[in-house]
């Protein structure tokens, strides 16, 4: 692809077709940024990932979650 930038707009099932489809072979490097278009909770994504990196898992933040819930409840 040498020195040439292009923007792909596509999703994350068709990345493959999409690279395929120009002409990339899959032992080339490319970079590849991830975006999503309208995020619901802005920073949620990347929150997440350092959380589960810490070495939490699922159930692990679903009762931390609950538990900041019940100790808020009682002042609302």
């Amino acid at each position: 692809m040498g020195e040439r930038i292009e923007i792909i707009e596509s999703t994350a099932g068709q990345i493959a077709d999409e690279l395929k489809r120009r002409g990339i072979a899959s032992d080339e490097r490319v970079t590849l940024t991830i975006g999503p278009e309208r995020e619901l909770i802005p920073g949620r994504r990347e929150s997440r990932v350092r959380v589960v990196a810490s070495g939490l898992t699922d159930e692990d933040i679903d009762r931390l979650v609950k538990r900041a819930q019940r100790e808020v409840e009682p002042r609302v």
